[in-house]
């Protein structure tokens, strides 16, 4: 998001204002809107770090053989998943302040005649966004603040040992 949208909102407003001669008192301050937004800002920042950290673990590998993957979900605006020997991360906005992180594995059918499924394992991580003081947006685990650099290196490292053939 735009560091200075909240202007361009609010230069919006008054113009409306003007326009109508109608006041609007949460004129610049839209929370459902800007719920939104943060929620996509922070899943592509997410989703640079994972880039560059793939990148890196990619290259000091040396070998194109079990090499992480990063894609966009199609229909979506801004989630993505790793992917590495048929093991998936998918990081998804649930909603507007909710992001679902979760993994799943392409496992094998036995049953002739059907096609490899997908298979999750349970495993299921929520990221909540709450207000802060001065209508900061603060990203939790578990009531607790996290930290970008930390959240990356914990997922990439668990997501290397988990997918690792």
């Amino acid at each position: 998001m735009d560091k200075l949208s909240w202007i361009k909102e609010l230069v919006l407003a008054e113009q409306q204002m003007e326009e109508s001669g109608m006041v609007d008192m949460s004129a610049g301050f839209d929370t459902l809107n800007m719920l939104e937004e943060e929620t996509i800002e922070f899943l592509q920042d997410l989703k640079t770090s994972f880039v560059e950290s793939a990148a890196a673990f990619n290259q000091l590998k040396g070998s194109t053989l079990g090499n992480v993957k990063i894609y966009g979900i199609s229909k979506t605006r801004a989630d993505f998943m790793l992917f590495r020997n048929g093991f998936k991360l998918i990081f998804s906005m649930t909603q507007p302040g909710q992001i679902k992180i979760y993994d799943s594995q392409m496992t094998n059918s036995f049953v002739p005649g059907q096609n490899a499924a997908e298979e999750t394992t349970g495993r299921l991580d929520l990221l909540i966004a709450k207000w802060g003081p001065f209508g900061e947006l603060q990203w939790t685990y578990q009531d607790q603040p996290i930290n970008l650099d930390y959240l990356v290196r914990f997922y990439t490292s668990r997501f290397i040992r988990e997918s690792a053939k």
